[in-house]
């Protein structure tokens, strides 16, 4: 009996410490905290004008951690980098192990700071930040010892005074005449006003001038396409405030978009196609080519009319809300 009872109280002494254990291994889980270790290596710590050194920066972090290093310095500084950033991984699976290597070049003497921003390390919803403008590296002059011992020459005087005689007066004379007759040939004909030609009345002068050519008969269709091409790209820049000559294609059907008086899709099928005759080399036959070219034609009286329209209404509307005043 009394061994039954000290077997049953080893057996509850047995469960009572597997419990134990059990509870206090998410204890340790949870005391995980955000522990960061960090260096920093400069070699070589001393160099001179124009010698390479490295920079590298050693980040230790919980494994899961996002280690942000910053870019590469600035071009315009004392010290410039010579090779872009790399960023090296530690086979470590205790925690997440990365070094950042820069490949920097001095270019001014004495003692020069690395002009590196912080690196930023999140883990957990956690961010925190190593500065890293501690860092310094001194660079010594090329220059033989012996120079700073050297006494420059006194300045000399940069215009010396020199007689002023008549063939420099006439000089000046002949260069203000000219100087005031430039000046009163540009006022005159800037007062002389400039007559703009309707955007509409040049696109179709210029359709009817290059079908006269029949480029497609002589053997050249994709010139054809590309010139009736450029005539409607020259009415839109000219017509359409939101259109521009330096548009590329997909540039300026983005540009469009809004523009209720231009037809997008249509005008996007003509400029790929259009595209692929003149950059891809593109093969267009005889028939094709002179559709493209109607084509063009018919978008810009399609703009045409709708623009006019559009004015036409504005015009009315403002006449409309104009009349109750004059009657008031």
């Amino acid at each position: 009996m009394v061994g039954a009872v000290a077997a049953l109280a080893r057996v509850g002494i047995s469960c009572g410490l597997l419990a134990l254990l059990a509870l206090a291994r998410p204890a340790s889980a949870q005391d995980t905290t955000f522990r960061l270790q960090y260096g920093i290596k400069v070699s070589p710590e001393t160099v001179t004008v124009g010698d390479p050194l490295r920079v590298v920066v050693r980040v230790r972090a919980p494994v899961g951690a996002e280690i942000a290093f910053p870019n590469d310095p600035d071009t315009t500084g004392a010290l410039q980098p010579r090779e872009p950033r790399v960023v090296r991984t530690a086979p470590d699976t205790a925690a997440l192990d990365q070094s950042a290597v820069y490949t920097l070049a001095a270019w001014d003497v004495d003692s020069q700071a690395v002009a590196l921003g912080d690196v930023v390390v999140r883990w957990e919803g956690e961010e925190r930040r190593v500065r890293l403008d501690s860092v310094r590296v001194f660079v010594r002059s090329v220059l033989p010892a012996d120079s700073a011992l050297r006494v420059p020459k006194p300045p000399r005087t940069l215009i010396e005074p020199r007689a002023w005689n008549l063939w420099w007066l006439l000089a000046l004379l002949a260069l203000a005449i000219i100087g005031w007759l430039i000046w009163w040939w540009r006022r005159r004909r800037a007062a002389v006003p400039d007559v703009q030609e309707d955007p509409y009345e040049r696109a179709r002068r210029e359709f009817a001038r290059i079908e006269e050519l029949h480029l497609p008969d002589a053997g050249e269709p994709g010139r054809h396409v590309a010139l009736m091409v450029d005539a409607l790209r020259d009415y839109l820049a000219a017509r359409v405030a939101a259109a521009s000559r330096a548009h590329t294609t997909s540039e300026l059907v983005a540009a469009l978009r809004g523009v209720r008086a231009v037809s997008r899709d249509r005008l996007a099928r003509l400029l790929s196609e259009t595209d692929l005759v003149k950059f891809a080399r593109s093969p267009v036959s005889r028939e094709h080519a002179y559709e493209r070219g109607r084509e063009a034609a018919a978008i810009v009286d399609e703009v045409q009319a709708r623009l006019v329209a559009e004015e036409t209404a504005a015009r009315e509307a403002a006449a409309r809300e104009a009349a109750p005043r004059k009657a008031a």
